[in-house]
């Protein structure tokens, strides 16, 4: 079993190999159909697996066709990894869609719409407080 810095340090060197290798290596048309980023990489603590998150920006069919693409170079890019670093074995590779940048852009849209329908200004604050007589009137 790996210290946990060894495997955040074999994560760090992951995520920016599979970073390099999207910019450059990979020829595949559909992994380009999408901008994507690797966002995290989930590496077990006995280095024999690894997720890659990646995020991907465009339409639903543009980020399933990436997926695929990914999914199809998987073999490749472990064999680079296998050729790039040093470890006694090269993890399996696994790529996950990250969906927590659009699950953070619709909390904050929730928010922004309630903000509005309340009448809170940019400060936050309400822009009509209620007084204590009106409440006692309804």
């Amino acid at each position: 079993m790996a210290t946990s810095r060894r495997v955040a340090k074999v994560s760090a060197s992951i995520k920016r190999e599979i970073s390099q290798m999207l910019v450059t290596d990979i020829k595949d048309d559909r992994v380009g159909a999408g901008m994507v980023s690797v966002t995290a990489v989930d590496v077990s603590g006995d280095l024999q697996h690894a997720k890659v998150f990646v995020s991907i920006y465009g339409t639903a069919e543009a980020k399933a066709e990436t997926m695929a693409g990914l999914a199809a170079a998987t073999p490749y890019v472990r064999r680079e990894m296998g050729r790039r670093m040093r470890l006694r074995r090269t993890p399996e590779i696994i790529f996950k869609e990250d969906v927590s940048f659009e699950q953070g852009t619709q909390v904050l849209n929730l928010l922004s719409k309630l903000e509005h329908e309340r009448g809170v200004d940019e400060n936050g604050i309400p822009a009509v407080i209620p007084s204590a007589t009106e409440e006692e009137e309804t």
